[in-house]
């Protein structure tokens, strides 16, 4: 493949040639994460600039009921939650979203995600401890994306995850609803509106689409833990058609039976793999360009989350432009 410069496939990208056309997309996860810390403004403003056609906000609830974004229902992985509310943990040890005010939660610094040994997993990047990134809201977001998509003319779409809905339910919060009436809010409606809404959970997507008649495309995501094996399936995918729009499989499950995308394509539903990182490529690729070719080019799926969008808007871009 002939390769072009960086700079100018970037050039094509912002000055629109290179999203006519596109019929693959790349979506941020946790907005930029491979170069900011994850769930920040920032970085999901980085992975707008890197070209990304969807930004990706894991969404939780506030103690008095506000959608923010952070990737577990815990705080203590990617805040300083335990200096700053040090008694404030849970007899298990977890410092829970759900327990705290938004105003609370506006008082933490966001840090690189930590393990649970405390380490980070990026210790010389943005050190712990000395940069100060803030856990936004969801309508911060949304607002973020509308006003760059109405200052550069693209139209960037959103793709929100409920986490543990559920598990919200039963401490008294319905995030579902409170996703369907922010999102109303902001124009969100239709088939066609620009957001995906994804989740784990078969039956909030059913609640979703048949309590609530939500049209908005629904993304049911199956994981690789032997709980999802029913969905591994053709059968289970054709249950998953008649509630959703798409799916969202660990890439492993692809890798293991390539014919999963054709299974899912037959049924008229999207394949949006995830995750894709240069820090954790599996052996058999020599680089994560080769990865994510070998997705959307030899597998056929229809979208990548990827922490690095720059790089699978590239694979694209390069696949699109040269003759």
């Amino acid at each position: 493949m002939k390769k072009l410069s960086f700079l100018f496939l970037i050039f094509l990208l912002v000055s629109g040639l290179g999203v006519i056309g596109r019929e693959k997309i790349v979506i941020g996860h946790r907005g930029a994460a491979g170069y900011l810390p994850e769930h920040t403004l920032e970085s999901y403003a980085f992975a707008y600039a890197l070209g990304a056609d969807y930004i990706e906000p894991d969404l939780v609830m506030t103690k008095d009921g506000v959608l923010i974004c952070l990737h577990d229902i815990y705080l203590e992985y990617t805040t300083d939650v335990e200096e700053m509310f040090p008694d404030r943990r849970r007899s298990d040890g977890h410092w829970y979203a759900i327990d705290f005010t938004l105003e609370e939660i506006k008082r933490l610094s966001v840090h690189e995600r930590c393990r649970r040994d405390g380490r980070p997993y990026f210790p010389d990047r943005f050190p712990v401890g000395k940069s100060r990134f803030e856990v936004p809201t969801f309508a911060e977001v949304i607002e973020l994306i509308q006003g760059l998509n109405k200052t550069t003319g693209r139209d960037v779409g959103i793709y929100p995850e409920l986490k543990k809905p559920g598990w919200h339910m039963q401490q008294g919060h319905d995030i579902v609803a409170a996703l369907i009436k922010i999102l109303d809010r902001y124009g969100y409606r239709g088939p066609d509106a620009k957001v995906f809404i994804q989740c784990f959970e078969a039956d909030t997507l059913t609640r979703l689409r048949y309590e609530f008649g939500t049209a908005l495309p629904l993304v049911q995501l199956v994981s690789a833990s032997p709980g999802y094996w029913r969905m591994w399936k053709r059968e289970g995918l054709a249950e998953i058609a008649q509630y959703a729009d798409g799916i969202g499989p660990n890439k492993s499950i692809i890798e293991k039976n390539p014919d999963y995308v054709d299974w899912a394509h037959e049924l008229g539903l999207l394949v949006h793999p995830y995750t894709f990182r240069a820090d954790s490529l599996p052996r058999k690729y020599g680089s994560l360009e080769e990865e994510i070719e070998t997705f959307f080019f030899d597998y056929g799926v229809d979208g990548v989350f990827t922490d690095h969008p720059d790089v699978a808007v590239k694979c694209l871009l390069e696949a699109r432009y040269v003759p």
